[in-house]
């Protein structure tokens, strides 16, 4: 993928006494009196904000909180919290700009944070007139928000148009970077596990997959209706029977390419869903008509791990079973080992995966943890992304 790089424009220093709009991600939880629980995305914004001051630069930087209503500011769409925690960790004043659309005053070697830009109206829309007015506050745009990066609004795709450059900060490129090894060129064999509780939800990702992937593991609900498929028992789990004919479909179209879709030889059932529920482990095809499945037992995570520790690459989205839950939880700690201990390159993303990578402790044992969740589904489903696109056309001029 051939996009500009921000850290190129300023190896070639293009950068200095420019002025530098940054859209980064720092859409961060808060509790209910507005303080931040969580600023992973407030920390890894810092990198690309102190390399445009390093290199003299005036900053600006905007994201969006929440989903407030455009036109109609609220206190708690107010990204003021972000502002104080961003002076903290780069070490310097970060002035909180409101009504920013028709001006900005910022310095080489300064920075602001302009408020919440899905304030503005006509952001979500991509209105042009919008696009051109924050278009015209920069010399340089750098899109470092992959999170945004599925969405074409004002701030992510319409300033990226005008801008007189575009280009991708060093989040997004290295998301960019991973994607690429992972789905374009990647190391046979590619594993790829994706779980979740809905098949409809992911059966164009599935669909997707299964003409890529050596081995296609699923997980979760989804799982059950591949259990479905093969002509196994599930009880009362849940499930998508209308969907069978469609998990037959990837099976038969994973096995004509000489691939395969590992389906569960064991399962771990209870008869309710609950932190409480005493755990079975049973064989596939002895489900009863009152189990709940809620986890793969320990053969097929055997099986599982067996299939990555013999891979290349690794993509991973969604826990294999309720992980929340201690005595569901063998099945995604297993694979999760696995992943930490293989030599394949691994990319995990999506919320529950991240919060399972979080739970076993082994973030610096991932290849790459994607900072999007809806951005890096639609990558898997080999939809091409609208700020990707739109920076690759500024790219080829």
């Amino acid at each position: 993928m051939n996009v500009l790089r921000f850290t190129d424009l300023i190896a070639e220093g293009r950068v200095a006494g420019r002025r530098v709009f940054i859209r980064a991600d720092l859409n961060v939880p808060q509790d209910e009196a507005g303080r931040i629980t969580e600023d992973t995305r407030i920390r890894a914004s810092v990198p690309c904000i102190q390399q445009a001051l390093d290199a003299g630069a005036a900053v600006m930087v905007t994201s969006h909180l929440g989903r407030p209503t455009e036109g109609e500011f609220k206190p708690e769409d107010s990204l003021a919290p972000v502002a104080e925690r961003l002076a903290e960790l780069l070490g310097r004043p970060v002035p909180l700009v409101a009504k920013w659309i028709d001006g900005v005053e910022v310095k080489p070697g300064e920075v602001v944070l302009l408020e919440n830009c899905r304030l503005n109206k006509g952001e979500k829309k991509n209105n042009e007139e919008l696009a051109r007015k924050m278009a015209a506050l920069c010399d340089i745009f750098v899109h470092d928000a992959f999170g945004t990066a599925h969405r074409a609004e004002g701030s992510t795709y319409g300033i990226a148009q005008y801008a007189p450059v575009a280009c991708a900060g060093p989040l997004l490129a290295a998301e960019i970077d991973a994607i690429n090894k992972a789905l374009a060129e990647p190391a046979r064999p590619l594993v790829a596990i994706v779980a979740g509780s809905k098949v409809s939800t992911k059966l164009s990702i599935l669909k997707s997959l299964a003409g890529k992937v050596d081995q296609l593991i699923v997980g979760g609900g989804i799982a059950n209706t591949f259990l479905l498929a093969a002509g196994h028992p599930i009880g009362k789990s849940l499930a998508e029977p209308d969907l069978v004919e469609d998990a037959k479909a990837i099976i038969a179209m994973m096995s004509e390419r000489g691939a395969a879709v590992p389906i569960p030889v064991d399962v771990v059932v209870a008869d309710e869903f609950s932190a409480l529920a005493r755990a079975n482990k049973v064989a596939a095809d002895a489900v009863q008509p009152s189990d709940l499945i809620l986890d793969i037992g320990p053969k097929t995570a055997a099986e599982l791990a067996g299939i990555i520790a013999r891979a290349g690459t690794v993509v991973w989205n969604g826990p294999v079973g309720v992980f929340e839950y201690d005595q569901f939880s063998g099945g995604t700690r297993t694979l999760a080992a696995a992943i930490a201990h293989s030599s394949a390159f691994s990319i995990a993303g999506g919320g529950d995966t991240l919060a399972a990578i979080a739970k076993y402790g082994i973030e610096r044992d991932i290849g790459y943890i994607s900072t999007g969740g809806g951005a890096f589904l639609e990558v898997l489903e080999g939809k091409t992304l609208p700020a990707f696109e739109i920076l690759e056309k500024r790219a080829a001029g």
